[in-house]
């Protein structure tokens, strides 16, 4: 009987656990997903003082065309520079999350369009994305971003 009794609270323990881990799980995907809309919106906005937030302070963003952006001071710049020459107006999908401990990884694509602001012309746009993620003080932060256009560059 005790062998049963203590089979039976095993059983329950480990299924509890396992539970408990499924729902922190969804709870990451759930913040993760916010900081992206949260990003999405300070794109559309060009605003480099609600993006450099989002990112852990030795984070990386590594546009395409453009070497590695390494930590705020990099990244701030980057974004000022950007937000000076285009007006972004996109939309992100996010297609899949898998978290693994203090650690995410988010694959998206986005498209929309953007304004070059030296000829005030749009230029549809298309990317897919990367995102890798740490959870930083029970915040997850954007660690590592890199993007790629789907539409062909113009030579």
């Amino acid at each position: 009987m005790k062998k049963l009794l203590l089979i039976t609270l095993i059983t329950t323990t480990a299924g509890f656990l396992s539970c408990n881990k499924t729902l922190d799980s969804e709870n990451d995907k759930s913040e993760i997903k916010k900081v992206i809309r949260i990003y999405e919106r300070a794109l559309n906005n060009s605003s480099t003082n609600a993006i450099v937030p989002l990112y852990s302070k030795n984070g990386i963003f590594m546009p395409q065309h453009f070497p590695s952006q390494i930590g705020t001071q990099n990244i701030k710049n980057a974004y000022e520079g950007f937000f000076k020459s285009i007006k972004i107006e996109i939309k992100f999908e996010i297609h899949e999350i898998e978290v693994v401990g203090d650690t995410a990884w988010v694959r998206t694509s986005s498209s929309g369009k953007t304004k070059i602001l030296a000829i005030n012309k749009f230029i549809q746009d298309s990317d897919n994305e990367m995102f890798i993620f740490k959870k930083i003080n029970s915040s997850w932060k954007i660690h590592r971003y890199i993007f790629t256009s789907t539409v062909p560059r113009n030579n």
